[in-house]
């Protein structure tokens, strides 16, 4: 029977460990066999779930493989659910996708129990007799991945097995994976980011995934230190915390700062990468952080090299197999350097549809291309993130602004911790550029004088800022399209 080329590959694998967690270590071989008891418990004597949305709610581990893996050779559809979901969150996944099962553990099983829909817990089911498993064409429904909603209730992002192969793929190819190598995994399992960046990848080319419930440093330091990982992903916000950490403790932590700088590779993405942070990471570990740019509808798109120059504030060039065009307002492709233009992809890991949103999904493509709704610039070869179309471009007096931009350069203060730029309203210039802002201390002084001083020397005349608003935190990545309009919120809320 022909199978799934992640199932095939995982064969030659075979006792190589793929999960560790904690002190427990489990082969290739046994993710094949508990995903394969798994798979006769979910068919249930069927011969084929053909295409049957199955739930899947555990923490990152040697579950959550097996389940993944499971629903896939039973030849279901897996819908990731966060184990931190709210009860509406949960609901809506449920409903819009028409999830009929759910795989769980027994820690996780009250939170979607008494909906109607059969629940099984892994621990029940892993044991299940084997049977004949379905042969799966890479062209069926895999995954269903939902986005962030703002005024509009969150999509189903719909991949196939073809479009994730080829995601795992370009990235093994681009970053040199290797069966040698190890990585800890302590990202969200209902992102892109955790599925394919890493245990996707990994899984793949034979390597071995440490597995965290989550991020906390006083259990995954010690493990840096003690040169368990080859490979290291995360976003800016732990990257951040971690500058912080060893910059402030630098002699506490030496044995730290060399299983970082021993990596053969760090990558950060999900969300933008201060250049002042890539420099201070560098300056501390000797590491030149790779970022990325890439999206739950495509997976990776653009990425700094794994050999050449990896240039602060730029997500770097197109990936293996993946096509990118910046096009303007009037439809017409930008062929210039320095113009900015909504990046357009194609290429085989560009998802299917969007789920029984067949006027959305016609809506977002552009003659086979895929509209993506970010701003960007090409500068001397290097793609440049300018923002969202809709909630980081702020237009003002005629130009259009990054608001990414001019945070990058604000977050260089030495006064300010964190920060977010919004465009207000103005009646003169359209909009205005406003900073929130968090300061690093108690006692630390910034008015808007200063920082337009600071500015000055940074930003063009019209990316001034030209309202100040400081507060004592921001709400969570406040670049994302909710928490900025949390902060438009606070220049409206009464001071």
């Amino acid at each position: 029977m022909k199978e799934l080329p992640l199932i095939a590959r995982a064969r030659i694998h075979g006792e190589r460990i793929a999960i560790r967690e904690g002190e427990r270590s489990f082969s290739y071989a046994e993710l094949l066999e508990t995903s394969a008891s798994i798979a006769a418990r979910l068919l249930d004597g069927r011969h084929d779930l053909e295409e049957t949305r199955v739930g899947l709610m555990a923490p990152a581990g040697f579950d959550y493989a097996a389940i993944q893996w499971a629903i896939w050779r039973a030849g279901g559809i897996v819908v990731p659910l966060s184990v931190h979901a709210t009860p509406p969150e949960l609901a809506h996944a449920l409903e819009d996708s028409g999830t009929e099962l759910i795989v769980t553990t027994a820690e996780h099983a009250a939170r979607v129990a008494g909906n109607g829909r059969r629940v099984f817990l892994v621990d029940e089911i892993a044991k299940a007799a084997p049977c004949d498993l379905p042969e799966i064409d890479p062209q069926r429904r895999a995954m269903i991945l939902y986005t962030s909603g703002t005024t509009n209730k969150p999509k189903g992002v719909v991949s196939t097995h073809a479009n994730l192969q080829a995601q795992i793929e370009t990235l093994v190819e681009a970053w040199a994976w290797r069966a040698d190598d190890r990585i800890p995994l302590f990202l969200p399992l209902h992102h892109i980011h955790g599925i394919v960046n890493v245990l996707g990848c990994a899984l793949w080319s034979g390597a071995l995934v440490e597995t965290f419930t989550r991020f906390e440093t006083d259990v995954v330091l010690p493990r840096v230190a003690a040169g368990a990982y080859t490979l290291f992903m995360a976003v800016p916000t732990i990257y951040s915390k971690l500058a912080a950490l060893l910059d402030r403790e630098s002699a506490a932590h030496g044995a730290v700062v060399r299983g970082f700088a021993e990596m053969r590779l760090m990558v950060s993405g999900s969300a933008a990468l201060p250049a002042s942070l890539h420099r201070q990471w560098e300056a501390l570990t000797g590491q030149v952080l790779l970022e990325r740019y890439g999206m739950t509808e495509t997976g990776m798109i653009l990425s700094n090299p794994l050999h050449g120059e990896r240039r602060p504030g730029s997500v770097g060039m197109p990936l293996p197999e993946v096509e990118v065009r910046l096009r303007n307002e009037g439809g017409e492709d930008i062929t210039t350097e320095d113009e900015p233009g909504e990046i357009q992809v194609r290429g085989p890991g560009v998802f299917r549809e969007y789920w029984e949103l067949p006027h959305v999904t016609d809506d977002s493509f552009d003659d086979g291309w895929f509209r993506t709704g970010d701003m960007a610039v090409l500068e001397k070869g290097y793609y440049r993130i300018l923002g969202r179309l809709s909630v980081d471009i702020i237009k003002s007096g005629g130009y259009k602004l990054s608001a990414l931009e001019i945070e990058a350069a604000l977050l260089d203060h030495p006064a300010i911790r964190e920060c977010a730029v919004v465009g207000l309203a103005d009646e003169t210039w359209g909009e205005t550029v406003a900073v929130a802002a968090a300061l690093e201390t108690d006692t630390a002084v910034l008015g808007l004088e200063e920082l337009q001083r600071w500015g000055k020397e940074r930003l063009s005349p019209y990316k001034l800022p030209r309202h100040l608003l400081l507060v004592e935190s921001l709400p969570r990545n406040a670049m994302g399209k909710v928490a900025k309009r949390e902060v438009e919120r606070l220049f409206s809320a009464p001071r």
